[in-house]
């Protein structure tokens, strides 16, 4: 039925805590398959122990298509290593919303794992600017997109050239396959730890930068805003 699919690289400290949310949905997936990068630590150790089945990834589109290759589901998740699933019926909730709508990808309002009013001010400020651009400009973010399998594939997966918003340039191509939607059944948790590794002020602005880069000029295919998969501190 569902397939989850969780791209990694050194994800010890997190993904142990999102494997564990998984454990408890009161729907289970079918399979979840972790596409790890390389890592130096114990996230393929841990993520067998947990049930999961291990590929070989790569950069997140890399990953996220290689995982999703190896699925099986009618529904893929994707998920990123620092989410967690609260609502223990997250799952179940989704998946019912996504056949009543009758969508092809979806996604959801963010929330930080933080007790800052700042972090719950930024995040509810992107909630709303995303959902103000609604299908028209879809915004979707890759930690958290849940899509049919087959129009997945028929889209031909995550642009593997773009390196930045590439979950944002594959709901807006998604358009082509399938209807895109907000789901308001759910939310996801989210960790702070690129807001604390980058400032919030300089992350503001990246994405604000790469927001008019989409708009205006088309995916990002180059490296000038400097992102990084995993989250080992800058040097």
């Amino acid at each position: 039925m569902l397939t989850i699919v969780i791209p990694t690289k050194d994800e010890e400290r997190y993904l142990p805590q999102l494997l564990a949310s998984i454990s408890r949905q009161t729907v289970q997936p079918s399979e979840i398959i972790v596409a790890d990068a390389s890592s130096s630590d114990r996230t393929r150790e841990l993520a067998a122990s947990g049930g999961a089945k291990i590929v070989e990834g790569g950069p997140v589109a890399i990953g996220r298509n290689r995982g999703a290759a190896c699925a099986t589901g009618e529904f893929i998740l994707f998920l990123d290593a620092d989410v967690e699933l609260s609502d223990r019926a997250f799952i179940e909730k989704a998946l019912c919303e996504m056949h009543e709508k009758n969508l092809g990808l979806a996604t959801c309002d963010v929330m930080p794992l933080s007790d800052s009013r700042i972090d719950h001010f930024l995040h509810k400020a992107y909630n709303r600017y995303a959902r103000a651009w609604g299908s028209r400009v879809p915004h979707a973010p890759g930690f958290c997109l849940l899509v049919r399998r087959a129009l997945h594939e028929q889209l031909g997966g995550f642009d593997e050239r773009v390196v930045f918003c590439e979950d944002h340039d594959y709901a807006r191509r998604f358009r082509r396959v399938g209807t895109f939607g907000f789901l308001r059944s759910v939310q996801v948790p989210v960790s702070i730890r690129r807001l604390d590794r980058d400032g919030r002020l300089r992350l503001a602005l990246t994405y604000v930068l790469a927001e008019l880069h989409l708009l205006f000029l088309g995916p990002i295919r180059h490296n000038l805003f400097h992102y990084t998969f995993g989250h080992a501190p800058r040097e």
